[in-house]
């Protein structure tokens, strides 16, 4: 009986678009108070209408609020205010780019949108420097959009519509958007400068971006991830190193001198479908790398590749760990142990990586925003962010919006 109830419910809120913060099965208005505690507790592998393991549903914001009718939901990040202490979460919609305060993450609150700076566009993606958000879009011309969030704090009439505090035009379209927080600078990939290859930009002044070459040799970078490398490998220590996922492969990068920057190594793997997106590991001695079409074009279950990068000169390939659905892999992150992995129809997976010197990964938890299948399929889960040190993680979802879920206490 469970189940039928379920799945009717599965089916109403998806046509109805309704907010669990404030719609209940007749579509009435509900009341809620200002809790912190889980709307939704994961009891008997359910979070309401979401199928979930040790992970509840704190709230859910649906698509249409934060994006309009006919919208859809894609990248996301999250911000702590460092003065209030409060965390938001920075949504990119079709149509623009949504603000919410989650400080209490059971009645959250959107405080506005900024809309896109041409046209509307399926891909958007949001990067945080200095309390400032930096926001592209594969939008034509778009370039990117800066806006001060200590704006949020002073929001009186929510949601208000934003404007830009700053806008840099020195590319139209770009794929994605990475930031070094301690170098202070930008990279954007995809866009159609330096052959897709990163476009570098001083941000250390935010609202004054300015310029500062690119890399064009390793061809289109989908996504990457800049760190100044502190991991085992002493040759590069202190230097400026991007990691990116090239479609075909993933390159790593000396990027510390602006204008010479020099391939270190490259890696390739087997059954490549696109290489999408990774991640380090804390200690830095490993890189985590999701293909984001090798289900579709090989079959079998989501795939996640292991690289040992001990040593950057001579990266290796160590192990594929197979997850327990066909979903399609997407955009994934790594905080201590634990690597959390957005994978479309199947939501949120969350794997146990303490024991990944020895190959070994184990999954933990998880949390489904998209309830009506697993299949191999571009739907649901888009983004995960599980950085704001209360324990709250944020998943975007393509039909779904944003939904805030924390680790069950029992």
């Amino acid at each position: 009986m469970k189940k039928i109830k379920n799945s009717l419910k599965i089916a109403s809120f998806l046509l109805m678009g309704c907010s669990l913060v404030n719609c209940s099965d007749d579509e009435s208005p509900i009341t809620i108070a200002p809790v912190t505690s889980a709307q939704f507790p994961c009891e008997n592998g359910f979070a309401d209408i979401y199928p979930c393991d040790g992970y509840d549903l704190m709230s859910h914001i649906p698509i249409v609020d934060l994006g309009g009718i006919g919208a859809e939901g894609n990248d996301s990040w999250g911000w702590t205010d460092s003065t209030t202490g409060k965390e938001y979460a920075l949504v990119g919609t079709t149509t623009g780019s949504a603000f919410v305060d989650i400080s209490n993450p059971a009645l959250p609150i959107l405080l506005g949108t900024l809309p896109t700076a041409t046209v509307n566009s399926i891909w958007r993606d949001i990067k945080v420097y200095q309390n400032h958000a930096f926001i592209v879009s594969e939008a034509s011309g778009h370039g990117m959009q800066i806006f001060d969030l200590t704006r949020l704090r002073n929001v009186t009439n929510p949601p208000e519509i934003f404007t830009t505090d700053a806008h840099y035009t020195g590319f139209g379209n770009a794929h994605n958007i990475v930031i070094n927080e301690a170098s202070g600078y930008a990279y954007a990939v995809g866009s159609s400068t330096f052959s897709g290859g990163p476009h570098f930009i001083n941000i250390q002044n935010p609202t004054a971006p300015v310029a500062a070459g690119g890399y064009a040799i390793d061809s289109y970078s989908h996504d990457a991830q800049v760190i100044t490398y502190n991991g085992p490998d002493a040759d590069h220590t202190g230097k400026e190193i991007l990691i990116g996922s090239n479609e075909n492969e993933v390159v790593i990068v000396d990027i510390t001198d602006k204008l010479n920057p020099t391939n270190i190594s490259s890696i390739s793997y087997n059954n490549i479908g696109y290489t999408h997106q990774g991640w380090f590991t804390e200690d830095m001695r490993h890189f985590i790398v999701g293909d984001e079409t090798d289900e579709l074009g090989f079959g079998g279950n989501t795939r996640t590749l292991i690289f040992d990068f001990s040593d950057l000169d001579n990266p290796v390939f160590n192990v594929e760990y197979f997850g327990n659905t066909e979903a399609i892999d997407h955009n994934l992150y790594i905080k201590g142990d634990l690597c959390y992995q957005s994978n479309y129809t199947a939501g949120v997976q969350i794997l146990d990586i303490s024991n990944i010197q020895n190959d070994v990964l184990t999954q933990v938890g998880s949390f489904d925003t998209y309830p009506l299948d697993n299949n191999t399929a571009f739907h649901g889960a888009w983004n995960v962010y599980p950085y704001f040190t209360s324990g709250n993680i944020i998943i975007s979802d393509i039909e779904g919006g944003l939904f805030i879920i924390r680790k069950s206490v029992n």
